[in-house]
């Protein structure tokens, strides 16, 4: 029969091994709230090892959130666990991220101590956002078809009025009646183009560089010195299945959307990448072509960031709204997903499309031809 110091030692080595095949990040402060322990998950997401986080102070990582050292001593005296969750944690400008912070109080040596378990939520949290902003779009879509129906009766039952009143008046008063005409013509016209396309894409496999060429192309001849256009192709992309005309137009209406939102010259950098096990609206995709669209210009005003692509939102004063939301759903008829990520200095829109080929090793004649 063992002894109890034996099954002790057990214990304490069973427990270290555990914590330290964790995926959950794992973390110990003394009663002074510095750390003593990091299991590699928490190394690995806050990027640094236990050498250099020991006898680091907790407010180091948890400035500006609502974990603070007052929260935590409470915490050892009453031994009342507590979670909280949206914590976004800033260890500095390129290191951040927003997790689930779970903080119970724990004794080593008869000395209390606080245990923080953390889970990193932006993926989980990202996927959700993206499915309620497409289940909104789409809900928009069809409020938009709704009222484009009962908008366009009218208007066609106007115009035919106006048109058989215009014979029957005097040569002055088919001014009015050509007016009445020209707005309904407006009014229509204004109906299709919230209403976007509505023709089904025709796929073909296409070289997604000889499509962005021609954006590049056209953009260039008409606003010649007002950006810096930069490319960043991978030449192992294999050729993809998509309608090049619409795809075309995705592409230039994004690329058009940063020109005007720029007021000096800037830089627009079209990148192009293979990117695996991605999740298209709730759909997890192994493979897919990732386009994207950067601009290093003033960025597009938070308020309206969660609504972008919705019809006649925009962030400029003289802007209709239907540049995006005519790209996106363009994306969409691909079964693709346009998403957008912004901040003063750095936006960038990423265009995904699911690949049903595997990448080459090499770049293919035909895209050596095309370019």
């Amino acid at each position: 029969m063992h002894s109890r110091s034996y099954i002790q030692e057990q214990k304490l080595s069973y427990q270290q091994s555990l914590a330290n095949q964790l995926v959950t990040a794992v973390i110990i402060l003394n009663a002074e709230l510095a750390i003593v322990y990091a299991n590699p998950a928490a190394e690995a997401l806050l990027n640094k090892s236990l050498y250099r986080l020991y006898n680091t102070a907790a407010e180091s990582i948890f400035a500006k959130t609502s974990i603070n050292s007052t929260r935590l001593k409470q915490l050892i005296a009453t031994g009342q666990e507590f979670t909280d969750s949206d914590i976004v944690i800033e260890l500095n400008e390129s290191h951040r991220f927003t997790a689930e912070v779970t903080a119970s109080s724990v004794e080593f040596a008869q000395t209390p101590h606080v245990l923080l378990e953390f889970k990193q939520i932006d993926q989980q949290k990202q996927i959700s956002l993206e499915v309620f902003q497409h289940q909104q779009w789409l809900a928009a879509r069809d409020l938009i078809k709704g009222l484009a129906h009962e908008i366009k009766n009218p208007l066609a039952g106007l115009r035919g009025a106006a048109q058989l009143l215009s014979k029957e008046v005097s040569e002055e008063q088919q001014e009015y009646t050509s007016m009445i005409i020209e707005q309904a013509d407006r009014l229509t016209n204004l109906v299709d183009r919230l209403l976007g396309p509505n023709q089904l894409p025709q796929i073909k496999a296409h070289n997604i560089h000889g499509i962005l060429e021609k954006v590049c192309q056209l953009v260039s001849y008409s606003n010649g010195q007002k950006f810096h256009l930069l490319r960043d192709y991978d030449p192992s992309l294999p050729q993809v299945e998509c309608d090049q005309e619409k795809l075309q137009q995705a592409v230039l209406n994004i690329v058009n959307n940063a020109i005007q939102a720029i007021d000096e010259i800037h830089d627009i950098t079209i990148k192009t990448r293979i990117a695996s096990n991605k999740t298209i609206h709730g759909k997890r995709v192994k493979l897919a072509v990732q386009i994207s669209i950067i601009d290093n210009g003033p960025g597009i005003p938070s308020k309206i960031q969660d609504t972008l692509f919705y019809p006649m939102v925009s962030g400029r004063s003289n802007g209709t709204g239907l540049g995006l939301s005519i790209a996106q759903t363009l994306i969409n008829q691909h079964q693709g997903k346009l998403s957008c990520h912004s901040r003063p200095g750095h936006t960038e829109f990423t265009i995904l499309l699911p690949l049903k080929q595997q990448p080459l090793n090499q770049t293919p004649l035909s895209q050596e031809n095309e370019l």
